[in-house]
């Protein structure tokens, strides 16, 4: 297939173009804006190979979005092209709902416009996968899980610019009959991923002996998938899902981030012992602002209906993450030392 990915330089978008290329052989066009988070290094074994290409274009830019879409004449596109980070949205909301709102409203006019123009027999199996976030939902109370009938409930605005952007997803679907598919997953961790969220901060500030930060009390409980295993979800939500149909893709992993944080340290005790025991490095600090307390996926749609599930178990694939950017220290060094070096984010005042 040719498949248009957005945000392919990105933390799930280049586990999701390798493995596109690399695993399934397909013919894949990035289209990335290449925004601080974007790093152009998690690609760079794509760069020789004749089935990938990268657009630098932002999806804002309309004229930019329908030249691609043209030139490549995908047969799909996925979506994933966001501003992902809630402290960061704390901060400059705006940025937020350009990118999220007004990108992907540009992103489905344009495919739209492509897709109107197709043979009858190419808009049978044309597809535009929306990517999403279990954030949109809100906070669970204690033992509850999302489900795909869960009522949206947005409590940031990266959370409430991402539900604004999967229901025009689906309206697209409904109200212009554009072939959708729309996922929300649950925390995402694994290698490439941009330092300013929990685990790869942690994993830093770790490895430089610096203190591990911990929101609050630490209790605030995440569901965790590892970021092939999503990527392999949304190639079957692609492949197997029911258009107009949602997904839900977790990795059954809940875990509270001060658990998350202690089995980082003991991680790093068994590879770097000489520095241990981390876990005197944790302090605790200010909570962030309107800080969910629980989320957790049920994913047994995806489950039942795909024949797909998650694979990796969380401690031992939070131990080879670790180890991960232990050894790639040529990936991560020049955005520490330049992009972000680890400051606190999304502080009201």
């Amino acid at each position: 297939m040719r498949i248009l990915v957005t945000g392919g330089c990105g933390f799930i978008g280049s586990a999701l173009v390798l493995h596109l290329v690399n695993d399934l052989g397909h013919e894949v066009c990035t289209l990335d804006a290449m925004t601080y988070a974007a790093n152009p290094i998690s690609l760079a074994s794509l760069a020789d190979n004749p089935r990938h290409r990268l657009v630098e274009a932002d999806i804002c830019d309309r004229a930019a979005v329908q030249a691609a879409i043209a030139d490549f004449k995908p047969q799909a596109v996925m979506h994933l092209a966001a501003e992902s980070h809630v402290d960061r949205s704390i901060t400059d909301p705006g940025a937020f709902v350009r990118t999220n709102v007004i990108g992907t409203q540009t992103m489905l006019d344009g495919a739209r416009g492509y897709y109107e123009a197709l043979p009858e027999a190419e808009k049978t199996t044309f597809r535009f996968l929306h990517v999403s976030t279990d954030e949109v939902y809100g906070s669970l109370p204690p033992d509850a899980f999302f489900t795909e009938d869960s009522r949206y409930d947005p409590r940031s605005p990266y959370s409430a610019s991402k539900a604004a952007s999967d229901h025009l997803a689906r309206a697209w679907h409904e109200t212009y009959g554009l072939p959708v598919l729309v996922t929300n997953c649950s925390n995402n961790y694994g290698p490439r991923h941009f330092p300013e969220k929990l685990i790869p901060l942690m994993i830093l500030n770790a490895l430089e002996g610096k203190k591990l930060p911990v929101y609050g009390d630490g209790l605030n409980e995440r569901d965790w998938i590892h970021v092939e295993d999503h990527a392999k979800g949304l190639v079957a939500v692609l492949e197997r899902g029911r258009i107009g149909n949602t997904y839900l893709l977790g990795g059954r992993a809940v875990r509270n981030n001060l658990a998350v944080v202690k089995a980082l340290c003991a991680a790093f005790d068994r590879l770097r012992p000489e520095n241990g025991p981390h876990e005197r490095l944790i302090s605790f600090v200010t909570d962030r602002p309107g800080h969910d307390r629980r989320y957790a996926i049920d994913c047994t749609k995806a489950e039942t209906e795909l024949g797909w599930r998650p694979q990796k178990t969380f401690e031992q694939a939070l131990e080879e993450t670790v180890a991960w950017y232990l050894d790639n220290e040529s990936w991560w060094r020049p955005i520490r030392e330049g992009r972000y070096t680890g400051e606190r984010l999304g502080l009201t005042r």
